[in-house]
């Protein structure tokens, strides 16, 4: 079972980062393991109980076996559905990396046998005009689990990925291959991209879904 502090990445959005950080939170607390998901920064949120909350962010709770608060879970919740730079533009808010990293301080704080904190889109998803989600995830260091949309252009989404995990100074954990609903290719297909990326990274894939 996978145990350990990662950060969890995608080669776009919409290509199941949560589903996959559910999944892995769902098996550890099945093992009776102390393990809880962060969500540092979401836009697209709604209002509940006069609170804005993600849908992301609340799966991730619901998988959790430790507990968190919503704010803890998700310090930076936005309404406009749109990426996290711009929805924190309109609403007259800055992000930073300094900003996640004290909002999601007293969460990481936690001891446990799996944390996952959770991006939003992919890994260069600005925070302003000179910082991205990379700089977040460098600051914290944890290893990288990245999930690869199984798409037209996998490939090289996956492979430009991986190299700038690289080149932050990271290290890529695991990947996960995930045929989306929009996913056109047959399964043939997918199960070739899936063999190359293997070769190609030299990492099996932690799941395939």
């Amino acid at each position: 079972m996978l145990t350990g502090r990662f950060f969890v990445t995608g080669t776009n959005t919409g290509v199941g980062k949560t589903w996959v950080a559910c999944e892995l939170l769902k098996q550890a607390s099945r093992a009776n393991k102390r393990c809880y998901g962060v969500k540092p920064v979401a836009s697209g949120c709604t209002q509940v109980q006069g609170e804005l909350r993600n849908e992301d962010a609340m799966a991730l709770m619901k998988a959790s076996s430790i507990k968190l608060s919503y704010s803890m879970t998700n310090p930076f919740a936005f309404e406009p559905a749109v990426a996290p730079h711009w929805a924190a533009q309109q609403v007259d808010c800055t992000l930073s990396v300094a900003q996640l990293v004290d909002g999601t301080e007293a969460a990481l704080s936690h001891q446990a046998e799996l944390v996952l904190v959770e991006g939003a889109g992919g890994w260069l998803v600005p925070l302003n005009a000179k910082e991205t989600l990379a700089d977040y995830a460098q600051a914290l260091g944890y290893p990288v689990i990245m999930v690869v949309g199984l798409t037209l252009g996998c490939i090289n989404h996956a492979l430009l990925t991986a190299e700038a995990i690289k080149q932050s100074g990271l290290s890529l954990a695991a990947w996960v291959p995930n045929a989306t609903p929009s996913a056109e290719q047959p399964r043939e297909e997918q199960e070739a991209n899936i063999a190359y990326l293997t070769a190609a990274l030299g990492v099996a894939p932690l799941l395939i879904i």
